[in-house]
């Protein structure tokens, strides 16, 4: 079954998913430190965060055995969305909280088609990815948080 153990180790499928992930948070990264933010910004504080966890998640998996690496991986997301969630529910209904964290989750899940041409994956398929940005609503990252700058 998909996502098992074998007596040996992660799965082929859990291995490649997790070296993916460290492919992708390096090439995330590595954008950002060249994004340049106002001193005290809110974008510049969501960056960082975002930064920051991100990489307290590479840590922690990089941490265990090798085994339990996709396993925590898989883990922290759903600690994440329980925060978001938690988080979200503490702001004020007339803002919008669910749209903001649904658009927000959206646009990290849809971020990795982005990152493609930064690992040599040719990307001149004619399907649609659903990563247009220009269907109307503004996505909220964050207080004052510009997307556009993940790009």
């Amino acid at each position: 079954m998909c996502g098992e153990m074998d007596d040996d180790g992660p799965s082929k499928l859990e291995d490649h998913l997790y070296s993916s992930f460290l492919t992708h948070t390096r090439a995330v990264l590595a954008a950002m430190a060249k994004i340049h933010h106002e001193e005290g910004s809110p974008s510049a504080y969501a960056d960082k965060l975002f930064a920051d966890a991100l990489n307290r998640s590479v840590r922690d998996a990089e941490a265990r055995e090798p085994s339990d690496r996709y396993p925590t991986l898989a883990f922290q997301a759903l600690v994440f969305a329980r925060l978001a969630g938690f988080l979200a529910s503490h702001i004020a209904l007339p803002e919008d909280p669910l749209r903001k964290v649904m658009d927000a989750l959206m646009h990290g899940y849809g971020e990795v088609e982005h990152l493609e041409p930064y690992h040599g994956h040719d990307h001149d398929d004619d399907h649609d990815h659903g990563h247009d940005h220009d269907h109307g609503h503004a996505h909220h990252h964050g207080p004052d948080h510009d997307q556009g700058h993940h790009h």
